[in-house]
């Protein structure tokens, strides 16, 4: 199953940390988690506090332990097809967080949310476009969709996974209706 995941972090900086992690699978289940920092996770930006509304006095307070947080996501995502709309900054913070937990740097391997809109897309379609024609068909649905007119992220964890698993439904139904538009069904 597809699951859209999204980190919050203590910066942007060369040091940052994880404080947040949410994913929410294609079937709408989700789960969210701040985390506690590690003891050497020290890197604090005042101004992504400001964007994400997050304190460390919380996540120290009302965090999870880093550990708990990384077996969690190894136990529910491992097998699962993950996706990120900014999966390098993502795959940062995954990895620090798996190497502050004993995890090996791969365990979850992320992919970029615009390879499951196109891949949903491209599964739907190639049943009733020939393969000369899907990739423009594929550029249609995108197009209809507006995949880059998303809106703002919220920069909170979970409503951004929300959002991602949004647009890939949005994609995938648009997808559908275009597939109906070329093989209209009997009345």
């Amino acid at each position: 199953m597809l699951a859209f995941l999204d980190f919050e972090a203590s910066s942007l900086g060369k040091t940052s940390y994880p404080i947040e992690v949410a994913w929410v699978f294609e079937d709408g289940t989700s789960e969210t988690y701040l985390i506690a920092p590690a003891p050497a996770w020290t890197d604090w930006d005042p101004a992504a506090e400001a964007i994400h509304h997050i304190d460390r006095v919380t996540l120290v307070r009302e965090g999870t332990p880093a550990e708990l947080v990384a077996d969690r996501m190894v136990a529910v995502l491992a097998g699962h097809s993950l996706h990120a709309s900014a999966p390098s900054w993502d795959g940062k913070w995954l990895n620090v967080l798996f190497r502050a937990t004993g995890y090996p740097k791969h365990t979850l391997r992320l992919r970029d949310t615009d390879e499951a809109l196109a891949d949903v897309a491209r599964s739907i379609l190639r049943e009733v476009v020939p393969a000369a024609a899907l990739d423009a068909e594929v550029e249609t649905v995108m197009v209809l969709v507006d995949v880059r007119a998303a809106g703002a992220a919220a920069h909170r964890a979970l409503p951004d996974a929300r959002a991602e698993r949004a647009l890939w439904a949005a994609v995938r139904d648009a997808a559908l209706a275009r597939r109906d538009e070329i093989t209209p069904r009997e009345r």
